[in-house]
């Protein structure tokens, strides 16, 4: 939906199980549609509804054969929607599946990450509307662990670059790719994030190329779940970015767990969030300021069971996550909720940093029972939440 200067809000898909394109159409008509006529309700008007889209490689592959793009702009016509972001960080099956380290596969050093990405943007150059342009989320370039060749991350992501500008030219329409910082991966937090732009910048240079339109199509996918993980200041780190000239792509909406690691009750509480299919990666701080970093939480658990009564107090466990933005956990347990509020203060006072806002709590299928709801209440209450923020 359109919110005051000029900036779009949506809910991202990925939240429902679809691998091909008529999984993903299904998907909006039975769900998407239904959580517009909720919002509908609740505020008593009736607007343009937009859709934050997560496309599989198939799924994205699919929608640009035969006449399927062509009826999928007559549907949205219809329904008064519009799509004006894609997901494209998972590349293949994201739901029922384990997929915990493989949603990083393949990475930017692959050119099967590149061509599925230039499907996005040739989907998302057709669909977005003039007056928002249009955004793709992407992973930080690979995964820490797999040790990826840079130099050839930044070939790939130039040649994104050369073709999304070609694009932009092409419809006129102001179109960007965002990467998104995460902890683990090839660049994960504030200090990192601007290292390794400066030296995409100077990869660039050093072969003549044209870094500006690095600067006008690459740019940050803001999770504040994944800043928050990393124990960063919101306000801090966008205007960080904005000094180093890196664009703000897209901002998700997102909120993380945390915890007191130095209690054993806390501790045992988080236990009911393993589970087998998604990566939850956990960043322990402590009173002095050291980090500790742990690639998943069966790790973490058997770590903090160990270590929690010698850690330097007050220590904090922040676990990736994703849970409820309307609803706080009950304690022990906490949330990085705060990031999320601040990202939305920030952009009220700065609207000019992101105009491209989209929830993204994918992991409503694995959340304890505690915390569930039917799947179109989930979503509406997470709008209803933002909106109230907004």
């Amino acid at each position: 939906m359109h919110l005051s200067n000029n900036i779009h809000l949506s809910y991202c898909t990925n939240i429902h199980p679809a691998e091909t394109w008529q999984e993903t159409w299904d998907v909006l008509k039975k769900h998407t549609m239904q959580v517009r006529n909720n919002i509908e309700k609740v505020k008593g008007t009736k607007e343009a509804f937009a859709l934050g889209m997560r496309l599989s490689a198939v799924a994205a592959s699919e929608l640009l054969e035969n006449d399927n793009l062509d009826n999928f702009k007559a549907w949205l016509e219809e329904e008064n929607a519009y799509v004006y972001t894609i997901n494209g960080f998972p590349y293949g099956a994201f739901h029922g599946t384990r997929v915990k380290e493989k949603v990083y596969q393949p990475d930017w050093s692959t050119n099967e990450r590149l061509s599925y990405t230039l499907n996005l943007f040739n989907i998302i150059a057709e669909l977005a509307p003039a007056e928002c342009g249009g955004s793709v989320s992407t992973l930080p370039g690979s995964f820490k662990e797999f040790e990826a060749d840079e130099e050839t991350i930044f070939n790939k992501l130039y040649a994104c670059a050369e073709h999304i500008a070609l694009l932009a030219e092409q419809y006129d329409k102001d179109l960007h790719l965002g990467l998104e910082p995460e902890p683990l991966g090839h660049f994960e937090n504030t200090e990192e994030t601007l290292a390794f732009f400066e030296r995409f910048r100077q990869w660039a240079s050093l072969r003549d190329l044209d870094s500006s339109i690095i600067n006008k199509h690459i740019g940050l996918n803001y999770d504040t779940c994944h800043f928050a993980l990393e124990f960063e200041d919101c306000a801090n780190s966008l205007d960080q970015f904005a000094e180093a000239n890196i664009r703000i792509s897209k901002i998700h909406l997102s909120n993380a767990l945390s915890i007191d690691a130095t209690s054993s009750q806390a501790i045992d509480a988080i236990s009911a969030f393993d589970e087998p299919t998604y990566l939850h990666q956990v960043i322990i701080k402590e009173s002095d300021g050291n980090i500790t970093r742990i690639k998943d939480l069966p790790e973490a658990l058997e770590q903090l069971n160990t270590q929690h009564p010698t850690l330097k107090s007050p220590a904090q466990a922040r676990i990736h996550f994703h849970i409820p933005l309307y609803d706080a956990p009950a304690p022990p347990l906490g949330s990085t909720r705060d990031h999320a509020e601040d990202a939305l203060a920030y952009l009220k006072k700065k609207p000019e940093t992101c105009l491209h806002l989209e929830m993204e709590t994918y992991t409503w299928g694995v959340l304890p029972n505690e915390l569930q709801l039917p799947i179109d209440e989930q979503l509406t209450q997470e709008y209803l939440w933002t909106l109230k923020n907004w």
